[in-house]
């Protein structure tokens, strides 16, 4: 099992690497792909989902939601001037159609879907297609190229190190009903493990590609708010996992089960990662 999830979690590195590298329509597309299987498994968990080869009028109202705002993503950034708004205003106008799209498929099929099913539909599409977006609008501010592997320092380093810190000294549990192998210690430990990287990523790669720049302190606390926020994404993943008696999301990435098992720290990360960057960098 630890082989198949090193190999996984290289694949997905590499994979980081170039399409993060690459960004524009090849981050778009790649986060458009993630999103939509992630939006499917969301459904399922919260049993939207059956095991019908069809799709019903929520899915494809998601699909189409998906597909509209990754593919006004990659408009803009062939036609940057076709549409004179923000990335924040192009995200609330995005979940606002998608809300209105989910709202028709629920009038006009009714009473076939319950209020409650397009409200956890609707959570499901900003819940992981949106949030994921932040990669790409990360990616796309001034000096992005440095800013978004932020959120994978946040994100994932805060995983390893919270992880490495927890078996070593873990005692006290920070959420023992929800996830009883987490621990405080293992909690601050991802925390500060974050801030160093995010320090050490700063002051070794950023400052000496761009020698202008002094931010090995501005990264340290943006990687340490961002391990913060990282680790509620992850309770909160393994708490709807919890309320609908589910171990995994899915299966794709073998060793750590669905997207949202590996992205779900991310999820959260990626917005916060976007607005402290416009806060602390300008």
């Amino acid at each position: 099992m630890f082989k198949t999830r090193l190999l996984s979690g290289i694949i997905l590195i590499i994979i980081a690497l170039v399409t993060m590298t690459l960004g524009g329509p090849v981050l778009a597309g790649t986060l458009a792909v993630i999103s939509m299987i992630a939006f499917f498994e969301l459904l399922k968990a919260l049993g939207l989902r059956g095991r019908e080869k069809k799709w019903n009028g929520i899915e494809i109202a998601g699909i189409v939601s998906i597909l509209i705002y990754y593919g006004i993503l990659i408009i803009l950034y062939f036609k940057p001037d076709l549409i004179v708004i923000s990335g924040e205003g192009l995200c609330l106008t995005a979940v606002i159609f998608s809300l209105v799209l989910f709202m028709a498929v629920y009038v006009f099929s009714f009473p076939k879907f319950k209020a409650s099913s397009v409200m956890f539909a609707f959570f499901s599409f900003v819940y992981a297609p949106v949030m994921l977006s932040f990669l790409y609008l990360t990616r796309a501010l001034e000096s992005g190229k440095f800013i978004v592997w932020m959120i994978l320092i946040s994100s994932w380093g805060c995983d390893t190190c919270a992880y490495c810190v927890g078996v070593l000294i873990g005692k006290h549990k920070m959420a023992p009903k929800l996830s009883p192998k987490k621990s405080i210690e293992g909690a601050v430990g991802g925390i500060a493990g974050a801030a160093v990287l995010g320090a050490l990523y700063a002051f070794l790669i950023v400052e000496k590609a761009a020698p202008d720049q002094r931010i090995t302190v501005v990264f340290a606390v943006i990687g340490g708010l961002g391990a913060v926020i990282s680790q509620v994404g992850d309770l909160a993943a393994s708490g709807i996992k919890r309320d609908h008696e589910i171990k995994d999301y899915g299966k794709l990435i073998p060793g750590h089960g669905g997207i949202m098992d590996r992205f779900d720290s991310v999820i959260f990360t990626a917005p916060v990662i976007y607005f402290l960057a416009q806060m602390m960098l300008g």
